[in-house]
């Protein structure tokens, strides 16, 4: 495990005015001096655990008789420019839930958090969530993102008058179900960090917080929490997947990977010797999939933030160029921190909106991604798709190219 240094590769002077640019196929950023990080809310619940079955327990009891499970995952959502791409994404969800049988049914839609821009207040989630997803037929689980849990006030904005995460925790963490919305009653997460125990997978969902860190400087919290849930998995059946805001590993040119959470996820894999069979992140306002080698095993880390907050091409994140062109796929991103780090690039999509779609299994793991237009229309075609063993061998069909602008 490489530590990543808190000092950023830059004179004091140049540091002033802008960041140090990257170079081309860095997939991590510089650490921040002073990252933002917002106190999480208190919690007294011990068991951060959400069982499937107590949700929609017939889904839970078929996907474990028939062994198949399939959900959807999308990532920065909020549509604070207008919510006719988020709804297109949602309907595009809706048509795939529909024309499905069972058990390939998508059962759940899981968030991979910014779910209300720009600072996750309560009374945006009725035009910023229950009002896109109405016809969603499925359960919404969800991790916040940055801007669930940001309270600073920027140019334009009201001053936020809610703690941090308090929109969040109101709408996916509440005690009791409730029908908070006239088209869907809240969530019961136990907490903004927890584990989904489905049949057939585990997904861990992280709070990536507001600048891309675990936890707050000296406090070890969340990373105790990871290893324990790392730990209590190693011996059960099932796919074991991550997912947190903030991508360890990203090529766009204006946010980049963040070392602090892949610092957090090797520490954890070191510790407990567990390996996640996947990562899932958003956060990036594109679609990138990775495949990491770690000893004998095959990671894909997958970034999605196509959910619709970005309705244009010009707010989807663009690659960083490498002489004048964006890059073709294959290609080996190359670390300056972490000279040992094995990351490649398959694929990506920068210039749709999207989401995905995972498919579990006793034996596999896929990941299929899709893309929506962003005047709307939908061709339910795969675009990319990846599949992972138990033992972490990875499987993806070539003749999947780099869209290029």
């Amino acid at each position: 495990m490489v530590m990543h240094h808190l000092v950023p590769n830059a004179s004091p002077d140049t540091n002033r005015f802008a960041k140090t640019r990257r170079p081309p196929l860095e997939p991590i950023s510089n650490p921040k001096n002073n990252p933002h990080f917002e106190q999480p809310p208190i919690t007294n619940n011990v068991n951060l655990t959400l069982p499937l079955r107590v949700i929609i327990p017939e889904v839970a009891t078929a996907a474990a008789k028939e062994g198949t499970l399939v959900f959807h995952a999308i990532g920065d959502s909020g549509g604070v420019h207008g919510d006719d791409v988020q709804v297109a994404v949602a309907e595009a969800m809706e048509a795939q839930i529909k024309s499905a049988t069972a058990p390939h049914k998508p059962a759940f839609l899981y968030h991979l958090g910014d779910v209300v821009y720009f600072n996750g207040q309560s009374e945006l989630y009725g035009a910023q969530f229950y009002e896109p997803y109405q016809y969603y037929p499925a359960p919404i689980f969800a991790i916040p993102g940055n801007h669930d849990g940001d309270t600073r006030v920027r140019k334009g904005d009201e001053p936020d008058a809610e703690p941090s995460l308090f929109g969040f925790t109101e709408n996916f963490c509440a005690p009791q179900p409730h029908q908070i919305s006239a088209y869907r009653a809240t969530m019961t997460q136990p907490y903004v960090y927890w584990t989904l125990d489905a049949p057939l997978v585990s997904i861990i969902g992280l709070y990536s917080n507001v600048e891309g860190t675990l936890d707050a400087r000296g406090t070890f919290e969340q990373q105790r929490w990871l290893e324990q849930q790392l730990t209590g998995l190693k011996d059960k059946d099932g796919f074991i997947v991550v997912a947190v805001h903030h991508p360890p590993y990203s090529l766009d040119k204006t946010h980049g990977g963040y070392p602090d959470i892949v610092v957090a996820l090797d520490q954890a894999m070191e510790t407990t010797g567990v390996v996640p069979h996947a990562v899932l992140s958003g956060h990036v306002h594109n679609m990138q999939r990775f495949t990491r080698r770690r000893g004998n095993r095959q990671i894909p880390y997958v970034i999605d933030g196509r959910g619709g907050y970005a309705n244009t091409d010009r707010l989807a994140h663009k690659l960083q160029k490498i002489n004048g062109e964006y890059p073709a796929t294959p290609v080996t991103a190359r670390s300056e921190e972490d000279s040992s780090l094995d990351l490649d690039l398959n694929y990506y999509d920068q210039d749709s909106a999207g989401f995905l779609r995972v498919t579990v299994t006793a034996e596999t793991l896929t990941i299929d991604s899709f893309s929506v237009s962003f005047d709307g229309t939908f061709d339910d075609t795969v675009k990319d798709t990846v599949t992972v063993t138990r033992n972490g061998e990875l499987h993806a069909p070539g003749g999947h190219r780099a869209r290029r602008r």
